[in-house]
């Protein structure tokens, strides 16, 4: 008989020299996939204690503090099951298929995310998806694209297209470009920015630039339009990176605009102008997540050998987002 996984135990036992700092945001920068919000509430729902006592959200942390968090999960599903989610499909074809996904989606199940994802839905549009990944939760895909990032992804049918396509990823010959609102203005309206990106020894969530720890990351930047606190720029990979596009921009201190994870909601120009702040706040509500469009994908077809490019439009929330830059400035 097989344990069914009812929870998980998290534990930090916190050394000499550590800082002050607020629970909740320090579990927020010590687990993986968590945010705030969700950190708070397993704090008030009695799921975290501290040196084996119940403590408030605020309650500060220091040395020698015990931190253990007990999380309730779901056990995990051995295959991805077909659910009926609407599928924004831009081509497709007995071999592949070519999807718009929306900002809020998943690729693929994973931990904190078993339903509702792409996957989920291919699976009810059809039964011919690829199985060159070997993973029962992640047939077809071949690239992925942030949960928060919308835009064009490609779906291989069967294991030969799979390779084929994998193969021109890694040689860097698929071109991918994406739209992107950021915060301020570049100096270079078009230029390479050419770094190392690291996982953040701060904050393992994240990812920074490094003049030569980690892997090497190139992105082509193009500015299309310039407004008075922000810019619309076309951004093409040269490497595909994890969050390359988001590392990079915010590592230039031009952060995509409502990324929360690299600062992207934070007012990071024109904060002296009247009525400014107000201005910003309504446009980040209005923009609820990182303003960045995977807009065209162009690739050679592994079985007619043809080049194809896809174009998407941009999504409402982006549109919107652009309009009200180019009312104000």
């Amino acid at each position: 008989m097989s344990n069914i996984i009812t929870e998980r135990h998290f534990k930090y036992a916190l050394t000499e020299g550590k800082k002050k700092e607020r629970l909740d945001k320090f579990l927020t920068n010590s687990m993986e996939n968590a945010t705030r919000s969700r950190i708070q509430k397993l704090i008030d729902a009695g799921y975290v204690t501290v040196n084996t006592k119940l403590e408030k959200a605020n309650y500060m942390v220091k040395a020698n503090d015990f931190v253990e968090v007990t999380l309730p999960v779901s056990p995990r599903p051995e295959f991805a099951e077909a659910e009926e989610i609407p599928l924004d499909i831009v081509f497709e074809d007995e071999y592949l298929l070519i999807v718009n996904k929306p900002a809020g989606m998943v690729a693929h199940p994973s931990f904190g995310n078993f339903t509702g994802t792409l996957v989920n839905a291919l699976l009810h549009h059809t039964q011919n998806l690829s199985k060159y990944n070997d993973s029962a939760v992640r047939p077809g895909i071949v690239h992925r694209i942030d949960k928060d990032t919308s835009g064009l992804l490609v779906v291989a049918k069967d294991e030969n297209v799979h390779a084929k396509l994998s193969l021109q990823f890694s040689k860097h010959t698929i071109e991918r470009e994406y739209w992107a609102i950021t915060w301020g203005r570049m100096k270079e309206q078009e230029g390479v920015i050419d770094t190392f990106i690291a996982r953040s020894k701060k904050d393992r969530k994240k990812f920074v630039t490094t003049e030569s720890e980690g892997k090497h990351a190139v992105t082509m930047y193009k500015v299309l339009e310039e407004y008075s606190f922000a810019s619309l720029l076309a951004l093409r990979l040269q490497t595909g990176r994890t969050h390359q596009l988001r590392v990079h921009l915010s590592g230039m201190g031009k952060p995509i605009f409502g990324d929360e994870t690299y600062g992207g909601r934070v007012i990071h120009a024109g904060e002296q102008l009247p009525k400014h702040k107000s201005r910003v706040e309504n446009l980040l509500q209005l923009m609820k997540r990182q303003a960045l469009h995977a807009k065209t994908l162009g690739f050679i077809h592994p079985i007619t050998k043809e080049f194809m490019k896809f174009d998407s439009e941009l999504p409402w929330d982006f549109l919107a987002l652009l309009a009200e830059l180019r009312r104000v400035g």
